[in-house]
Order: structure tokens, then C-alpha cells, then sequence
């Protein structure tokens, strides 16, 4: 397994999911490895998965989604996150009137329930279109993070063939890997073959 979540026989994957971050895991669904750009979004379905997977939301069972504009609409959202986190993480700030774009097609209404124990609990539910009822929760966290994140702590992989980001919540803060799974452990390897390598006559 390489750094950007690749099998050694270069096949596709899903995106890691090890930014502790729900903006960080949106830039993430597009890495490197070994120089190239991997693409972990080729599809609507592709998007409908990773949402799922992150446990954004489920696609609505009501309504058609537009596939094509899911895809499209997602890659531009992560467009202008990276844009917009990394203009933070430089100490500017950046225009934000398209991140509102996606934040303003989000409306929700509140709505009455009950839980598994009977009571009565408030909640909100989406009423917009399709995607964006898809994406807004990706936008809202988007504009969290550039709103209340400490972009100290808003990292990217220390491995020079990794463009992974994360969320350093540790409790030093020193976090340095995407994953020592993946990264960490390359790394380690790495440097035990130059020792070994400069020792053996």
C-alpha cells in the first residue's frame, strides 16, 4: 500500500479516510503517488459512496440525483476548499463568495421526531435540491474549519511523496504522518535502509 491509499499494483481505491476531518478527508479524495495525480472521484457514485462513507448523508431515496452535476459540483467544492484552506493556512483570507454559493443552496426546516426511546427531539432536515442537500454538509464543514480551526494544527503528510492533509488532534501536537500505517512506515523503512545500506562494506 502506497501513501496515497494504492495498492502496489497501482489500482484504484477508495480515499483514505485519515484527516480526523471532514474537510481535510475532501481534499484528500485526490492524491499522489509516486508523482502522479490520483483521482479518487471518476463518478457520481464515486461521491455518493465517499458521502456515505464518511457518514455526511445517505442520497435522497425520494428524489433523482443528478449524477454528473454531483460529480462536477464535488470537484469544484474541493477545488475551492483547498484554495480557501490553504490561502487560511498563509494567514490571508480568501474570497468566500462561493463557498456561500454551496452554503446558501443548503436550506433546511426544523423537524419534530421521536428517538429510539419515544421523545420528542428537534432536528433539521435538508429541503433544497438534490446536491446540493448532497454537498452542503461538505460546504458547512468547510466553513467551519475556516471559521473555528486552529491552522496550526491543519498539516500536511510529512512524507515528500504525500499531498495527504490531516487534522493534528493529538495531544502534543506533533502528528507528522498522514498514517504511520502508511507513510509513517515508509519512512521508518527508508531510514533503516540508509543505516544498513551505509554499515554493510
Amino acid at each position: 500500500m502506497t501513501d496515497a491509499g494504492m495498492p502496489s499494483d497501482g489500482s484504484l481505491t477508495e480515499a483514505p479516510m485519515v484527516g480526523d476531518h471532514l474537510a481535510m478527508d475532501l481534499l484528500n479524495t485526490e492524491a499522489h503517488d509516486n508523482g502522479d495525480v490520483i483521482e479518487y472521484w471518476n463518478s457520481g457514485n464515486d461521491v455518493l459512496h465517499w458521502l456515505e462513507r464518511s457518514g455526511v448523508v445517505s442520497a435522497p431515496e425520494d428524489k433523482a440525483i443528478d449524477l454528473a452535476e454531483l460529480l462536477t459540483q464535488a470537484k469544484a467544492l474541493r477545488a475551492l476548499a483547498r484554495q480557501l484552506i490553504v490561502q487560511r493556512k498563509d494567514d490571508q483570507l480568501g474570497d468566500i463568495s462561493d463557498l456561500n454559493e454551496y452554503l446558501h443552496t443548503y436550506p433546511s426546516v426544523p423537524h419534530l421526531e421521536r428517538d429510539s426511546e419515544g421523545n420528542l427531539i428537534l432536528t433539521r432536515s435538508a429541503c433544497g435540491e438534490p446536491v446540493a442537500t448532497l454537498l452542503g454538509p461538505v460546504a458547512e464543514s468547510v466553513a467551519q474549519l475556516l471559521v473555528e480551526g486552529n491552522f496550526t494544527l491543519v498539516k500536511q503528510c510529512d512524507h515528500p511523496d504525500c499531498i495527504l492533509w490531516f487534522y493534528d488532534r493529538t495531544k502534543a501536537h506533533k502528528r507528522r504522518w498522514c498514517s504511520m500505517a502508511l507513510c509513517g512506515n515508509r519512512y521508518k523503512a527508508a531510514q533503516f535502509r540508509k543505516r544498513t545500506s551505509g554499515a554493510t562494506p
